[in-house]
């Protein structure tokens, strides 16, 4: 074992990026080097602390025992430097560098992703990466700087607020409507045909926003993109639950029954506490509370989801709706 005083941040960042990443070429497309050094640098880490820190499979790198204790000391290391090299700054009147911004790829492209150029003209030298996931991403194991989620992840040393909330309601398209009714009443709804996500493939039960409204609906597409779901509505397929944002400025989609039926979501944003205070970090989240404040669109009233209140029976089976 070498002395331990040889160990170097340089190879605990390494680990950090395969730890997270689940490989080396995960790890080695991140920092921009070839796989071969990461490989090396690794190496080096387990030498100098004499622990193997991975299981090597033919699929990956899989973190073990050791590994996760390093891991949990490493993420203090991190933040120590990364708290080290903001408060160092501090003192300088220019706001620059990077900031990823990670959120569900309905929200991001259909309302975040146009509404950043204030932002940019605020401090040009500030560059917001927008990462869409259909998944949750961790601020703690640094996937992300901030996380736009329509629930309050769990975890420790998280700092979670909520923004706002938006209300989502049915949307049809004119053709469609003309073709099968206009449903007036929710009992109307027993003989349409609906547009949502592919069941298996949701990773976020927040998404199931249908099961809401109506449960076991008579489906004619499923998509794992909202922005996928919204155009097949509008081809004129069946009725889709949308966002109010999604629609907003579109002609070929109708409300439908939004009087008596709806639901809402609540955004929070969630950075790691140890990053909270860092300016880069806090200019995007400030833009955001104050983009998301000023939003009508975003302050959907959600103190009462639609209660249950009718059973229909039809060719689809037990349908339960929502109805005011």
């Amino acid at each position: 074992m070498q002395e331990f005083n040889s160990l170097d941040w340089d190879d605990l960042k390494i680990f950090l990026h395969v730890a997270r990443g689940g490989s080396l070429a995960s790890a080695a497309k991140r920092l921009r080097v070839d796989q071969s050094t990461i490989s090396r640098r690794i190496a080096h880490l387990e030498c100098t602390l004499g622990a193997t820190l991975f299981e090597r499979s033919p699929q990956g790198l899989r973190i073990n025992e050791a590994g996760e204790r390093l891991l949990c000391h490493a993420e203090r290391i991190e933040s120590a430097v990364i708290a080290m090299h903001q408060d160092v700054q501090r003192g300088g009147s220019r706001m620059a560098g990077r900031v990823r911004l990670a959120t569900m790829e309905g929200i991001a492209s259909l309302y975040l992703a146009f509404r950043f150029a204030p932002l940019r003209q605020r401090y040009p030298d500030l560059t917001v990466e927008l990462l869409t996931s259909p998944q949750a991403v961790s601020v703690n194991r640094r996937e992300a700087d901030l996380f736009l989620s329509f629930f309050r992840p769990p975890g420790q040393g998280m700092v979670s607020e909520r923004l706002g909330s938006f209300q989502l309601g049915l949307y049809g398209s004119q053709d469609y409507l003309a073709r099968e009714g206009v449903p007036e009443r929710p009992a109307d709804l027993a003989r349409h045909s609906f547009v949502t996500y592919i069941d298996d493939l949701i990773q976020l039960d927040s998404v199931r926003w249908l099961d809401d409204i109506i449960r076991n609906p008579p489906v004619s597409f499923h998509s794992n993109s909202m922005i996928a779901q919204m155009n097949a509505a509008a081809g004129g397929i069946g009725l889709v639950l949308l966002p109010s944002f999604a629609v907003t400025g579109r002609s070929d989609l109708v409300p439908v029954l939004h009087e008596k039926m709806s639901t809402t979501r609540d955004v929070w944003i969630n950075v790691h506490g140890d990053l909270q205070f860092v300016p880069r970090i806090r200019a995007v989240s400030s833009f955001l509370k104050a983009m998301f404040k000023s939003d009508p669109l975003m302050q959907a009233d959600n103190s009462g989801r639609k209660m249950l209140d009718a059973l229909l029976v039809g060719d689809a089976g037990a349908v339960a709706l929502q109805s005011g």
